[in-house]
């Protein structure tokens, strides 16, 4: 799996919508982080979506090096 550029170095929360789509910059190159604003196009990258399924707090992942995506798994402290 490919990893995009950092975009940051903690865990970004975000209160989601139980039946929204999200759709997570993988990367790294949004200016809308955590989320895609489409800056991938022309390369190899595709934004992840997710659909909550409850409406609660989710960590999404800004260094982009998550084996967990679209949310944080802690690699920035690695």
């Amino acid at each position: 799996m490919i990893r995009g550029k950092k975009a940051g170095n903690e865990p970004i929360g975000i209160d989601v919508v139980e039946g929204k789509n999200y759709a997570w910059c993988s990367c790294g190159l949004s200016k809308k982080q955590p989320f895609c604003d489409n800056s991938h196009k022309g390369s190899e990258f595709k934004p992840v979506i997710y659909k909550a399924t409850e409406t609660k707090k989710m960590f999404f992942c800004a260094c982009k090096q998550t084996a967990d995506q679209p949310f944080c798994d802690g690699s920035h402290n690695k």
